[in-house]
């Protein structure tokens, strides 16, 4: 059993609303997850780890994991997708350089964590998922929590929410064998996409609009599951 799954084992976070006392192993269990996973790491974001520290893992997780919420890995979330672990969330909300107050794009919502995350930075996030029960508890979930800032689409991403463009930053959370041109274009000037990119290798792509052009920096190896859609067509 991990050190976080020892935390939770004497909570009901699971079910019911925490005591005075299982609110405090929650605190405790997020700085912890910050301090050991991300900050150790090199994330270094002010706004970043605030956020990371503030937003509620363990809600966002199949109450079966919950123990793992705060753990150094991924988590199965169903349909074959999963919420990323800890420092990679981290990781990919600091290289979209927000500052707050931005509007955000968010390809493959999931349970809805990174868009939770994003919603405490930014004014307005728009989130899709193109598996459509994902897409109906993630913003069930979202608008029980009280996340008012944010849209949820059911649908393929690879086109992005053109009514809803230009976007400050663009992240997606599932691997694209190239990078779709719609979200490039749904691109502010000097804004980022942040993106991971390829099949059996991937690696996060960061890119950045300058007018009509895009610079691109490879930037980390990962492992996320594969975008799907008309990515792949």
């Amino acid at each position: 059993m991990s050190f976080f799954s020892r935390l939770f084992a004497a909570t009901t976070v699971a079910c019911t609303a925490p005591s005075p006392a299982d609110e405090a192993t929650l605190v405790r269990a997020r700085d912890l997850m910050v301090a050991e996973q991300i900050e150790a790491r090199g994330v270094k974001d002010a706004l970043t780890l605030t956020t990371m520290r503030a937003v509620p893992r363990h809600l966002f997780v199949p109450p079966s994991v919950v123990g793992e919420a705060y753990d150094d890995h991924p988590l199965a979330i169903g349909h074959g997708q999963t919420i990323s672990q800890p420092y990679i969330v981290a990781f990919m909300t600091e290289a979209l350089g927000l500052r707050g107050g931005e509007t955000v794009l968010e390809v493959g919502t999931g349970s809805g964590y990174q868009a939770a995350v994003l919603a405490r930075i930014a004014s307005k996030v728009y989130t899709i998922e193109i598996v459509e029960p994902l897409a109906r508890e993630a913003q069930e979930r979202l608008e029980r929590l009280g996340y008012r800032n944010v849209a949820v689409r059911a649908g393929d991403g690879y086109a992005g929410w053109p009514d809803a463009a230009p976007f400050d930053g663009i992240i997606v959370t599932a691997a694209a064998p190239t990078i779709p041109m719609p979200l490039k274009e749904q691109l502010k000037d000097r804004g980022r996409l942040v993106i991971p990119v390829g099949e059996e290798f991937q690696e996060i792509v960061i890119v950045t609009r300058r007018g009509d052009s895009f610079d691109e920096r490879r930037v980390l190896p990962v492992r996320f599951v594969p975008m799907t859609g008309k990515v792949r067509q």
